[in-house]
C-alpha cells in the first residue's frame, strides 16, 4: 500500500520526490511551492486527499 501511495503522490504537482521509508511513518515526502500559503492551500491539501493517507505530519527546511 506504501509504495501505491507513493506512486499517486509523486505525480502531485509541486511533489519534489515521494519516498516509502521504514519507521513511524510508510511516506516521506518532499514538497516545494512559492509560499508557504500556496504550500497549505494546494499542494497539502491535494496529499490530504490520497487515498491511504491516515496522517500527516509537517515540516518546514528553512533557509537562514
Amino acid at each position: 500500500m506504501a509504495s501505491q501511495v507513493s506512486d499517486v503522490l509523486a505525480r502531485i504537482e509541486g511533489v519534489v520526490r515521494a519516498d516509502t521509508v521504514a519507521g513511524p511513518y510508510d511516506v516521506v515526502v518532499l514538497t516545494e511551492a512559492a509560499t508557504a500559503e500556496r504550500l497549505r492551500a494546494s499542494v497539502a491539501s491535494r496529499v490530504r486527499r490520497v487515498e491511504g493517507i491516515v496522517r500527516m505530519l509537517t515540516c518546514s527546511i528553512l533557509h537562514l
